[in-house]
């Protein structure tokens, strides 16, 4: 247990403004992916999001493409 507890071991007062920010960066970026499973994975949603789901398919025209 005490070679664990040694491996895991930080120094918070060693780390740089580089190491703050990743950590920021990394911390920020998991919280937002449990937001969106905890989201898109409500059974309150799927209506929502079953009728988005042919958009990626869709091939519609768009004016951007009628201009060339």
């Amino acid at each position: 247990m005490n070679k664990l507890r040694d491996y895991f071991h930080t120094d918070w007062s060693a780390m740089t403004l580089h190491d703050w920010i990743g950590l920021i960066i990394t911390v920020g970026a998991f919280l937002a992916m449990v937001w969106i499973y905890a989201r898109v994975f409500n059974p309150k949603n799927r209506e929502r999001y079953e009728s988005q789901r042919h958009i990626p398919f869709d091939d519609e025209n768009t004016d951007s493409e009628n201009q060339r």
